[in-house]
C-alpha cells in the first residue's frame, strides 16, 4: 500500500520542476544575452545600431564563424579542438605563398593543407586514442612553430590582385567574405541536418559506447569531423589573408578561446549530445558584437579579455549537462 503525501496530494518529482526551469534558462540564453548586448551597447554608443556598424561586425565575424561552423561538430561529439588558430595561420601561410601565382586557385591548397591538420589531429584521437585536448594542444604548437619558421617573424604580402578581387572585394554593398561565411553557414546547416553524418556526430556526442553497439564507425566519423574541421580552418585562413592582405606569425593567435566561446555561448554545452549550427551563428553573433560592442564603447582592451572569460565561464556553468559528468575533478 503506499503512503499519501502529509497534504494529501501528490508528491513532486525531485528536480523536475528546477530541471524544467533550467532547461528554459539554457535555450533562452542566447537570445536574452544578445538582447542585453544590443540594448546596453546602443545606450553606451547610439551608432551601434547604424548600418554601416553592422555591416562591419558581420565582416569582423566571418573568419570566427568558419572555424566555428567545424568546431560546432567537435563540441557536439564531446570532444575539443585548441589547435584552430594555429591551422588558421597555417592555412593563410599557404595562400599566401600561393596567391601570387595561383591567384583565386590558391583556396586549393589552402583548405588542402587544413583538412590535412584537421585529419593528424583526428587520426591522433580516434586511432592514436590521445585525449582531444592533449592531442591539439601538442599539434597547435607544432603548427605554429610551422608558421613562425617559415616566416621568420615577417608578413608575407599577397599582391595578386585576381586573389584579392575575388575574396576581399565588396558586390552589392556586401563585402565577398561574408557571402562566402554565409554560403559555408548553409551547408554546414544541411551536412548537419540532412545527412547521416550530422546525425552520427550527436549520437557520439550523447554515447559513445551506445554508439559503437548500434553500429556507427566512430573512429570513422571521429577523423571525418576533424577533417571537416581543418577544412573550414582553412578556408577562415585564405579569408583572414584576403582581408589583411597578407599571412602573419601572429595570425589567429587565441581564435580558439573565441571559437570555444561562440559555440558553447550559443548552448552546446561540452559534453557534447546536443547543439546546432544555428545557435553557433548566434553564439558567433553575440561573441562578435561583444567585442565590437567594447571597442566603440572604449572599453579597455585588457579588461575585454576579463570579460570575455566571464562570460565563456557564464554560458559553460548554464548548459553543461552535469547528469554526463559524475564525479567533477
Amino acid at each position: 500500500m503506499k503512503a499519501n503525501s502529509p497534504s494529501g496530494t501528490a508528491p513532486v518529482r525531485e528536480g523536475g520542476l528546477k530541471g524544467h526551469q533550467i532547461e528554459l534558462l539554457r535555450r533562452g540564453f542566447p537570445a536574452i544575452f544578445l538582447v542585453m548586448l544590443v540594448v546596453v551597447f546602443t545606450i553606451m554608443s547610439p551608432r551601434f545600431l547604424s548600418l554601416g556598424n553592422l555591416l562591419t561586425v558581420l565582416e569582423q565575424g566571418t573568419v570566427l564563424l568558419v572555424a566555428s561552423l567545424g568546431a560546432s561538430f567537435i563540441i557536439m561529439a564531446g570532444s575539443i579542438d585548441i589547435s584552430v588558430g594555429a591551422i588558421v595561420a597555417v592555412s593563410a601561410l599557404v595562400a599566401a605563398l600561393t596567391a601570387n601565382t595561383l591567384g583565386p586557385l590558391a583556396i586549393i591548397p589552402a583548405v588542402a593543407v587544413g583538412a590535412m591538420c584537421g585529419c593528424l589531429n583526428g587520426l591522433l584521437l580516434a586511432v592514436g586514442k590521445v585525449p582531444s585536448f592533449v592531442a591539439t594542444l601538442g599539434t597547435q604548437v607544432v603548427y605554429r612553430g610551422l608558421v613562425l619558421y617559415f616566416t621568420k617573424g615577417a608578413p608575407v604580402e599577397i599582391r595578386d590582385e585576381g586573389f584579392l578581387d575575388a575574396y576581399s572585394s565588396i558586390s552589392f554593398g556586401i563585402p565577398h567574405t561574408v557571402m562566402i561565411g554565409l554560403v559555408l553557414a548553409v551547408v554546414a546547416w544541411a551536412i548537419f541536418k540532412f545527412t547521416v553524418f550530422g546525425r552520427e556526430v550527436l549520437a557520439i556526442g550523447g554515447g559513445e559506447r551506445v554508439s559503437i553497439l548500434t553500429g556507427i564507425a566512430v573512429t570513422r566519423v571521429k577523423i571525418l569531423m576533424f577533417v571537416l574541421l581543418g577544412a573550414l580552418c582553412g578556408m577562415a585562413g585564405l579569408l583572414q589573408g584576403a582581408r589583411t592582405m597578407a599571412a602573419t606569425s601572429q595570425l589567429g593567435l587565441g581564435l580558439e578561446l573565441d571559437v570555444i566561446a561562440s559555440v558553447v555561448v550559443g548552448g552546446t554545452p561540452l559534453t557534447g549530445g546536443l547543439g546546432s549550427i544555428t545557435n553557433t551563428c548566434l553564439g558567433v553573433l553575440i561573441v562578435t558584437l561583444l567585442s565590437n560592442g567594447m571597442n566603440m564603447a572604449g572599453v579597455d582592451p585588457y579588461l575585454q579579455n576579463i570579460i570575455k572569460g566571464i562570460v565563456l565561464i557564464t554560458a559553460v556553468y548554464i548548459n553543461i549537462d552535469r547528469k554526463k559528468i559524475g564525479i567533477i575533478k
